[in-house]
């Protein structure tokens, strides 16, 4: 008698901890899972892209990346290597070919 609880109580326990152990390894392969670009937005939810602003470089030269889940059209700010004014750039849907959205300096197609 014993040894029946202890066969069927191994046996619930070693199934319950694998359930357990693969639902545990799915969410984390799926937290994991890099993000597309050009994916949909969660339902409630912001999408963070990368965003290349063109036209700034950082301190060594490198182009800077900006990342933000602000919608397209949003302008943002950056400062210049000068700390005279900050540059506008405006977020757009163009893809780049390393996987960013370009934003684009908007004093460059301000009319004058």
């Amino acid at each position: 008698m014993l040894t029946d609880v202890l066969t069927g109580w191994t046996a619930e326990t070693l199934g319950g901890l694998t359930v357990l152990t693969v639902i545990a390894v799915w969410g984390w392969l799926r937290r994991r899972r890099p993000a597309r670009p050009g994916n949909a937005a969660p339902a409630g939810g912001r999408v963070l892209r990368t965003y290349t602003l063109l036209g700034a470089r950082a301190a060594d030269g490198q182009p800077v990346h900006l990342p933000t889940s602000q919608p397209t059209g949003t302008v943002v700010a950056w400062p210049n290597g000068a700390g005279v004014h900050a540059q506008r750039f405006e977020l757009t849907e163009a893809l780049l070919p390393d996987g960013t959205y370009a934003a684009e300096r908007v004093e460059l197609y301000q009319r004058r």
